[in-house]
């Protein structure tokens, strides 16, 4: 083997492993190094919201200046609660993303993200820095918008089936709206007032349901993502 194909290491004396019959690299994958940073993973239902109800029922605002929001994953559950629907519009929930946000939602519930260990996936990761007021899920009506740009087009949607019976399913849990899937793809990058928020585009006139999100981000410094092409 010739001496192109012995790498050194990080230590100085390490070798680079590869294949002893065609001299390919051997790698290993790994998650991505989150610096100073972490990630995180949160799950919330909404209350019952009532038949009808169009509009925001999630929002998640990145307000931090220094650090950048790296939205790996979002999914939906949806499925009738007290009150079954009848035959009608096809439920429809969509994720849009929302620029130059400087104030944030109104109503539903505000999701505190500043107890101790709250959506670490590891121990020792801090706190996030989402805001206890900038991530929020509706509870039986749409949540107010607060002062933000969206897009004019939706990134992501799914539509279900109007259910006839109390209990059953709308949108299969958990239906993946957005998923960052190789390391390739590139993901939703939010920086300061950034961020995105789900909504339902419509659905059938009678029949009350209540609709769970899952949400899964790393918060990582700039030097992480800037050579990024």
């Amino acid at each position: 083997m010739s001496w192109l194909h012995r790498v050194l290491g990080k230590d100085g004396t390490s070798q680079l492993g590869v294949d002893s019959t065609h001299f390919a690299a051997r790698v290993s994958s790994r998650p991505m190094h989150m610096g100073t940073r972490g990630a995180y993973s949160l799950a919330q239902n909404t209350g019952i919201i009532a038949a009808g109800t169009t509009g925001e029922i999630f929002q998640a605002r990145w307000i931090d200046a220094n650090k950048r929001c790296l939205l790996r994953s979002v999914a939906v559950s949806w499925a009738v609660s007290t009150t079954a629907y009848i035959a009608g519009v096809p439920p429809t929930i969509g994720m849009k993303i929302a620029r130059g946000w400087t104030g944030d939602g109104t109503g539903g519930t505000a999701i505190v993200m500043s107890t101790a260990n709250t959506n670490k996936k590891r121990t020792d990761f801090p706190l996030s820095l989402f805001s206890d007021t900038g991530v929020r899920i509706a509870t039986t009506t749409g949540l107010g918008a607060g002062t933000k740009n969206l897009d004019t087009n939706y990134c992501a949607m799914a539509m279900g089936a109007a259910a006839a019976a109390t209990g059953s399913t709308v949108v299969l849990p958990y239906t993946i709206l957005w998923q960052r899937n190789t390391p390739d793809e590139y993901p939703f990058l939010f920086e300061q007032n950034e961020g995105f928020m789900l909504a339902i585009v419509e659905q059938a006139g009678t029949g009350t349901s209540k609709i769970g999100v899952q949400m899964e981000w790393a918060e990582v410094d700039p030097t992480e993502v800037e050579g990024w092409a």
